[in-house]
């Protein structure tokens, strides 16, 4: 399958953003008013300067780049605003989201300072797509009339490569060149199509060189020599002869289904109908595979051209439909509003973004087929659903020997985990040959800095006596330790102190972790005592 990309140009995509708020979306179908021009300024070689205007300025002798002074000369009523590029961009942002319904693969335009001819646009790679919309023809006629029923002007032009399509976009009159036949239509084009830099246009011209067919025949070696490799590159990028690739804007899903409605819809009930739907069409793919998904988004595409995004995560791999539409339903209700449906949505798709592969288990027929820890699975993922799947957590042990930053929280949908508490590091004995028993050596209750204490101890290496901890003295009865933990020096630095942990027990039962900081007269001559955790 040959490769086959759109290129769409929207030449006037900052005045169609301001005409599309003064005049309503809709602006191009029911006619433009009877208003001055609408032109965009900046400040440019310290003077404020044209940079956008409207077909109506153009067609009234106007230019880009003429100082503001002269166009009030000609237009005293000048409709002018400040160019906007953060607005535009978001615009731009908005359209390419858009474009996801024709494909996934939408790459927005980089642009290049001093490019003569460019204004901003987007790339489509819609290879082995375009018999879902009738063909290539009808996919482009169909995109540039809903992008006119959305305010904005735009040409588009389908061709085997990203160069070929940019120029035709932009200068020629074929909307979709036939396969093979690219480099042959090329040669009649202006030689502002390869997207050449206007000092190096200009020199060209001066030698009488205006149109690509009068270099593509030239030798090589002299071109390269006087103006340089970039516009062999050019050239050849738009020939097909050095490839180019485009980079899209989002990844590729795994997997994806989608529905066309001839009449929108705009009930939640009939999304997650919907969604039912086409987590039933992807579920055959995700068993032929062994997989279940874990990352998933639903696409819900406004007619108006706004595009709503649902991205779900589960706790683990999932493939049944039911569970599906429950994460959509509980991420939907954690909204606490309802989904803003316009005017229905035409087109609803459901993208599988992230898969594991699921084990294969078999199945308890006591419990009607629900393999071990379903309940709880099932209730992480409504959480995480409904609150965010950052904020359901779980411990995680981490790879250091201090004990406050033996373990941390980390989110249960990131994988990774069975589920399973983390317990804190024990001994494993055998008691009269019975199974292990696991001794436990950390607190059940570990604090999340060490508190100090102060307390009486003997010297060097002696348990405490004594101690005072929030006011109250304890005496020490039993005392087990010392245990020693050396400090991380990559993280402490040369100067950071060891830890000599206790175990002790005062004279009422209660149990408690205490540590010294710093070894006596090694490392200090005055080590502090902490309290680190209790025991139950």
């Amino acid at each position: 399958m040959s490769q086959r990309i759109m290129s769409i140009a929207l030449p006037q995509l900052s005045t169609d953003r301001v005409a599309r708020r003064k005049w309503g979306r809709s602006w191009r179908l029911n006619g433009r008013p009877d208003a001055p021009p609408l032109a965009a300024i900046a400040k440019v070689k310290n003077a404020m300067r044209l940079v956008a205007l409207d077909g109506h300025g153009h067609k009234a002798g106007l230019r880009i780049e003429q100082t503001l002074s002269d166009a009030r000369a000609l237009f005293p009523d000048l409709d002018v605003f400040d160019h906007d590029i953060k607005a535009d961009a978001a615009l731009l942002e908005a359209v390419a989201a858009w474009c996801d319904r024709y494909t996934p693969l939408v790459a927005v335009e980089a642009l290049s300072p001093n490019v003569a001819g460019q204004c901003a646009g987007l790339f489509l790679d819609i290879s082995g797509c375009a018999h879902l919309f009738g063909g290539e023809e009808a996919m482009r006629e169909d995109l540039v009339a809903r992008l006119r029923a959305a305010g904005l002007l735009a040409h588009a032009a389908v061709a085997d490569t990203p160069g070929a399509a940019w120029a035709f976009a932009r200068y020629g009159e074929a909307g979709v060149v036939a396969t093979g036949e690219h480099d042959k239509a090329l040669l009649d084009l202006p030689l502002a199509s390869l997207r050449l830099e206007t000092e190096l246009l200009d020199m060209l011209r001066k030698l009488g060189l205006r149109s690509v067919g009068c270099i593509a025949s030239l030798p090589r070696a002299p071109l390269s020599a006087r103006f340089g490799n970039g516009l062999l590159l050019h050239l050849d990028q738009a020939l097909g002869r050095q490839e180019e690739a485009i980079s899209p804007r989002l990844p590729v899903p795994e997997l994806s289904s989608e529905r066309v409605f001839a009449e929108p819809i705009a009930l939640q009930d009939d999304i997650e109908r919907t969604a039912a739907q086409l987590a039933g069409n992807l579920k055959p793919r995700l068993d032929e595979r062994q997989l279940g998904a874990r990352a998933l988004e639903l696409k819900l595409f406004r007619v108006d051209g706004h595009v709503v995004t649902i991205s779900v995560r589960a706790a683990s791999p999932v493939y049944h439909p039911d569970r599906i539409v429950m994460l959509f339903r509980e991420r939907i209700a954690g909204f606490h509003e309802d989904l803003d449906a316009g005017f229905g949505f035409d087109l609803v798709r459901l993208n599988v973004t992230a898969s594991e592969p699921r084990p294969v288990e078999q199945a308890d027929l006591g419990r009607g087929g629900e393999g071990n820890g379903e309940a709880f699975v099932s209730l992480v993922d409504r959480l995480g659903a409904r609150l965010g799947t950052d904020r359901v957590q779980r411990f995680a042990a981490a790879d250091t020997h201090i004990p406050e930053r033996s373990f941390g929280l980390l989110a249960q949908a990131a994988g990774g985990s069975d589920g399973s508490s983390f317990l804190p590091a024990g001994d494993a004995t055998l008691l009269d040959g019975e199974a292990p028993v696991a001794v436990l050596t950390r607190p059940m209750v570990l604090f999340e800095r060490p508190e100090q204490v102060e307390a009486i101890a003997e010297v060097p290496d002696g348990a405490p006596i004594r101690f005072r901890w929030r006011r109250t003295l304890y005496r020490v009865a039993r005392s087990e330790g010392p245990e020693r933990i050396a400090c991380e020096w990559w993280r402490d630095g040369r100067g950071g102190h060891s830890r000599d942990y206790f175990r002790v027990e005062d004279e009422e039962g209660h149990r408690f972790w205490i540590f010294r900081q710093g070894l006596f007269e090694r490392e200090t001559d005055n080590p502090k005592w902490f309290m680190h955790g209790l025991f139950a």
